[in-house]
C-alpha cells in the first residue's frame, strides 16, 4: 500500500464513522489497564540507522480481539490517544524504516514473524499475534519474515508527520533530523502518562 492509499484509507474510515470525535469514545479495556511493554534498543545496522535514543516497545495481549471488526478497536484506541490510524494491511517483506515519524503497529488478526532492527545478528526476530502492539521509534528497521493468511495490521502515527519509508542510508543531516522527530505526547494505548511517555523520557 502506497502512502497515498494509506491516507485515502484514513479519510475513508473517518468519513465512515470508525474514528470517534474528540472526547466521545468511552474508555476501553485496553486503555483501562494497558500492559507494561517489553523494550529493547538497536544499534545502527548497515544502512538502517535504528534509533540510539529510544527503545522499541512490544505490548503483549494489549487490545482484546472481539467482534466482527477487531481492527476498528485498534483504530479507536489509537485515535483516542493521539495516534491517528492511517492504514490496514500487512507489513512489507523487505527491510525498511520511517526516517521522519514514529510508528505504532496494532496486530488485529493472525500472527507473524518479524525482524526488527534490520538483518540479524544486530536485528531481532519477534513473533507477534492478534492483540499485540509494537511501537517503533523513527529510524527503526522492520520486515516481515512470514505471516498467517489472516494477518492484519493497523498502522498509526503521531499527527502531521511524514510517514514515507526509506530503504537506503541517510545523510548525516537526515540522520540528525531523524533524531529530532517530535516526541509523542501520549502512549498509543493509554494516553498521557502511559508507559511510552515514561520509558522514552528516561531512555
Amino acid at each position: 500500500m502506497t502512502d497515498l492509499q494509506r491516507r485515502r484509507f484514513n479519510t475513508a474510515i473517518a468519513l465512515g464513522g470508525l474514528l470517534p470525535a474528540a472526547g466521545t469514545l468511552a474508555a476501553t479495556d485496553a486503555t483501562a489497564a494497558a500492559p507494561q511493554p517489553d523494550s529493547f534498543r538497536f544499534a545502527a545496522n548497515g544502512w538502517i540507522p535504528n534509533n540510539p535514543d529510544l527503545p522499541v516497545l512490544v505490548y503483549r495481549r494489549a487490545v482484546p480481539i472481539a467482534g466482527p471488526d477487531p481492527a476498528a478497536r485498534f483504530e479507536q484506541v489509537f485515535a483516542q490517544n493521539g495516534w491517528p490510524p492511517q492504514w490496514r494491511n500487512g507489513i512489507y517483506d523487505f527491510h525498511h524504516f520511517h526516517p521522519s515519524t514514529h510508528e505504532v503497529l496494532g496486530f488485529a488478526g493472525g500472527s507473524a514473524r518479524l525482524i526488527l532492527g534490520g538483518p540479524l545478528p544486530i536485528g531481532r526476530e519477534v513473533q507477534v499475534q492478534a492483540g499485540d502492539v509494537v511501537v517503533l521509534p523513527a529510524g527503526t528497521g522492520h520486515c516481515k519474515i512470514e505471516a498467517s493468511a489472516d494477518f492484519l495490521v493497523v498502522g498509526a502515527y503521531p499527527p502531521d508527520e511524514d510517514i514515507g519509508i526509506s530503504r537506503k542510508a541517510l545523510s548525516e543531516s537526515q540522520r540528525v533530523a531523524m533524531l529530532e522527530v517530535a516526541f509523542p505526547p501520549s502512549d498509543p494505548l493509554s494516553g498521557r502518562g502511559g508507559p511510552l511517555t515514561q520509558l522514552w523520557r528516561t531512555a
